[in-house]
């Protein structure tokens, strides 16, 4: 997938790309916060914001979104798939059946962009992550929608991943295909989407394999004193450790999922150890990082929102709810209200020049996932 920057690794052979981009262009002018009144979000700001991020960001055309409010170029591969899932939280919260057009029209669009999802396009698709959010967004829409070539795009895409990244001698997922690293950004997803796949199928299989990575990335990613998660591990040398959003998502969410799998509590205490660490050591004041300078990590928080509500949700923890809802008001308190879009720094106001989706994303994101204060 992409987002966090290119590593350089010592004394050894390699620059390693952990999963992120560059930069798009000149970041904007970021404004101070304008003290303002403690507003709770409502489900109609919800609608609003969903209604701004497509009025700045969706090519119609073209059936995917736009990086930038300057409509000059698409968005990043793999942050696509994150916008379907954008679209399917949408339509899970307000069932509208012009919703769930939209969530087909994204499937052709990206079906028309990317070859028909042909995972052996080694152009199209040239890292493993970045197929495997596609694969966990596929199996989630034919959940949705019952269409079978939904499945079956997911479960080709799974097995190329699986066949090409998989290391079956040492265990755990090579995010490149040039096998220089293992990335959180493709071990936690492969979880994940095995284990959406297993649920869909009832192969066990899947189950199995999903287990499987989780052990390696508990392992060889995870402090399990604190519930910090590595960005990546190279070769015999250690972890290293790079705090990202998505990561600490991922592992939330793939923690989440065993536990309703199989009702070992372990991978719970896993997935509140995460979300513990996100809450009081990623955060100032509360507050989730900014994350994203004019770069693609601006979407991080939009996949970290996935999981921390299922963890909220499918692992009864409530704990974490006001706290998200406090990031969700600050955000939204500080949109550009001319536009109703908001960034990827919470604490300050939204700047009202060219922003990226990446950055406008996430506390849209949270807005379908989290029910108002």
């Amino acid at each position: 997938m992409k987002k966090i920057f290119y590593i350089l690794l010592t004394s050894l052979f390699i620059t390693v790309a952990s999963c992120s981009k560059g930069k798009e262009g000149t970041a904007p002018i970021e404004k101070p916060d304008k003290p303002e009144v403690n507003n709770n979000f409502t489900a109609a700001d919800a609608t609003t914001a969903y209604t701004a991020f497509n009025k700045y960001f969706y090519n119609s055309s073209a059936k995917l979104y736009y990086n930038t409010t300057r409509q000059d170029g698409l968005a990043a591969i793999w942050t696509q798939a994150i916008y379907w899932d954008m679209a399917m939280n949408v339509y899970e919260r307000t069932k509208d059946p012009a919703q769930l057009i939209r969530v087909n029209d994204i499937y052709q669009g990206g079906f028309n962009q990317y070859d028909g999802y042909n995972w052996d396009n080694t152009t199209t698709w040239f890292i493993y992550d970045d197929m495997m959010w596609w694969v966990i967004a596929l199996a989630r829409a034919n959940q949705i929608t019952g269409k079978p070539e939904y499945l079956q795009k997911a479960i080709a895409g799974f097995n190329r991943v699986w066949n090409g990244s998989y290391d079956s001698a040492n265990g755990g997922m090579f995010w490149d295909f040039k096998h220089s690293g293992k990335n959180a950004c493709i071990n936690y997803p492969t979880v994940i989407a095995a284990l959406r796949l297993y649920k869909i199928t009832g192969d066990a299989s899947y189950l199995d394999k999903a287990k499987s990575i989780y052990d390696w990335a508990k392992a060889n990613l995870f402090d399990a004193t604190n519930g910090r998660v590595a960005d990546h591990k190279i070769g015999n040398n250690p972890p290293g450790y790079e705090d990202y959003t998505y990561n600490q998502g991922t592992a939330i969410g793939a923690a989440v999922m065993l536990y309703k799998e199989t009702k070992d509590v372990a991978y719970l205490n896993d997935a509140k150890l995460a979300a513990d660490y996100t809450k009081n050591k990623m955060s100032t004041n509360g507050i989730l990082p900014a994350e994203g300078d004019f770069n693609e990590q601006g979407v991080l928080k939009s996949i970290f929102a996935q999981y921390i509500m299922q963890l909220i949700n499918d692992g009864g923890q409530s704990q974490y709810l006001d706290w998200v809802q406090i990031n969700i008001n600050t955000g939204w308190k500080n949109r550009d209200t001319e536009r109703n879009l908001t960034f990827r720094n919470y604490s300050i106001h939204c700047p009202t020049g060219d922003i990226q989706s990446y950055e406008a994303s996430s506390i849209v994101t949270f807005m379908q996932l989290c029910p108002p204060k």
